[in-house]
């Protein structure tokens, strides 16, 4: 049986870039004891489980950086740590029209219990860091789908920004500069303090700089890919 990860997992923590890089969608990992939460195991190969591809693209954003990196250890299924854990959101019962049977009707005692096992120590640990770092940027790293709910996306990534405008449409003008690319400003998704933790919490609340980067899954699918689109933020992100 293989070992559960830890909730966080923290990478290059005396890195001399002021950015800090976020991936809350990092893994798929479910615990046997949820059964899969009902689904069947395929699903965890999709979206609605993780953010493909961000793991490996923000680790080597990290190494070319020198950035620090913070990785959530379990699926958004469980408790997605991009929402605010009161959020209907946080705990979806239905994910892409998906229907999650594991999370139907759970009882307070469960979303306790799973804020308490990996929202809570995630996000402590990276408020605790950014602590340490007043001059700190956050950068939360993700993917999206190419297409949502039978619509094509065009973007082949986006730059998501609520107080830090300056900072997000810099980012979003240095990307743009190629024209082979399609970048969204504020798209595919907008920053809602509502729906959204990481911006809104590490980032507006502290007065601090902080994005969303959202790149493209398609665009994620090997590590040539990863690595080109790492070495692409890198460049903007200097």
């Amino acid at each position: 049986m293989s070992q559960a990860p830890p909730a966080v997992t923290a990478l290059n923590e005396g890195g001399a870039s002021r950015y800090v890089l976020l991936c809350e969608h990092a893994s798929n990992f479910i615990p046997p004891e949820y059964a899969l939460l009902g689904l069947p195991a395929t699903e965890l190969g999709r979206h609605i489980a993780y953010d493909i591809g961000a793991a490996n693209l923000a680790r080597r954003l990290s190494a070319l950086l020198d950035a620090p990196l913070f990785l959530a250890g379990y699926s958004r299924l469980l408790i997605d740590l991009n929402r605010p854990w009161r959020a209907p959101s946080s705990i979806p019962e239905v994910s892409e029209a998906t229907a999650i049977p594991g999370n139907v009707s759970i009882d307070a005692a469960e979303r306790a219990r799973r804020q308490a096992a990996w929202f809570t120590p995630f996000h402590d640990r990276v408020a605790a860091f950014l602590g340490t770092r007043p001059d700190a940027a956050v950068i939360g790293v993700h993917s999206f789908t190419p297409v949502y709910l039978g619509e094509a996306r065009p973007w082949h990534a986006g730059i998501l920004y609520g107080k830090a405008a300056r900072f997000g449409s810099a980012l979003v003008r240095a990307l743009a500069a190629d024209p082979a690319l399609v970048i969204g400003d504020n798209e595919p998704y907008r920053i809602d303090p509502d729906y959204d933790y990481t911006v809104p919490v590490h980032g507006d609340a502290a007065g601090r700089d902080a994005v969303l980067l959202e790149v493209r899954q398609d665009l994620l699918g090997d590590d040539t890919g990863c690595e080109d689109w790492a070495k692409r933020l890198a460049a903007a992100l200097r």
